[in-house]
């Protein structure tokens, strides 16, 4: 079993704001995974499902952020669930929006809701999924930033990386790290932006900007 957890803030004040990027893939991989009930449970807004033969609990931490970690621990301890096996999906401001990467372990980067669950769990060897939303602009304050909705090319970028994001916890649970990492954590060429994606399965994302005309569509390629 695998539990896959998306950090965000609870209420509608904050629904689809770069913070709650995790909550946003979440209800992608929910989608994906057939959950369709959700209850409180543990402090955490829950959902059970399947994906390719691995049953997985579905997490959104109703505590803020800022206190994540005494949720998925209780969550964990009720499930029997290891930290190999804990999915946590985030925001992340040092990657490029509309981009994502994968890792296992690591520091939480001043990231309040990875340091609620590392001082919770004791340990930091558990999978990441860190959804890009870039730096501010100019001096913009960061926590206006991350509070704030993306709008127009920025929320195309945010659309993408939650995708992304979604898909690559799914990679985890069923080909493990080094393959998703080789599907995710690379950037490509792109005829618009310095890089586009391709998601799990082959599927191709395909970038509906380009220099030359904002209608004309470019298929991005895997790099050789």
């Amino acid at each position: 079993m695998f539990l896959i957890v998306g950090l965000g803030n609870p209420g509608e004040e904050y629904e689809h704001t770069r913070h709650n990027a995790g909550f946003d893939s979440l209800d992608l991989v929910a989608e994906e995974v057939g959950a369709r009930y959700w209850k409180i449970e543990c402090g955490a807004l829950t959902a059970k499902g399947a994906w390719r033969d691995h049953d997985v609990v579905l997490a959104k931490p109703q505590s803020y952020m800022n206190t994540s970690g005494g949720p998925v621990k209780q969550l964990m301890n009720a499930y029997g669930v290891k930290a190999y096996h804990l999915i946590v999906i985030h925001d992340e401001l040092d990657i490029d929006p509309g981009t994502i990467r994968v890792k296992f372990g690591g520091g939480h980067a001043g990231h309040n809701g990875l340091r609620s669950i590392c001082d919770k769990l004791g340990t930091r060897d558990w999978f990441r999924v860190r959804c890009g939303i870039g730096r501010p602009p100019g001096r913009m304050p960061v926590v206006d930033w991350v509070l704030g909705r993306p709008k127009k090319e920025q929320a195309d970028d945010f659309a993408q990386a939650t995708h992304l994001a979604s898909q690559a916890a799914l990679g985890l649970v069923t080909d493990g790290l080094e393959k998703t990492q080789q599907r995710f954590n690379y950037r490509a060429p792109c005829e618009r932006r310095a890089f586009c994606l391709q998601p799990i399965n082959a599927l191709r994302i395909r970038c509906s900007r380009s220099w030359s005309s904002p209608r004309r569509a470019v298929t991005c390629r895997k790099p050789p």
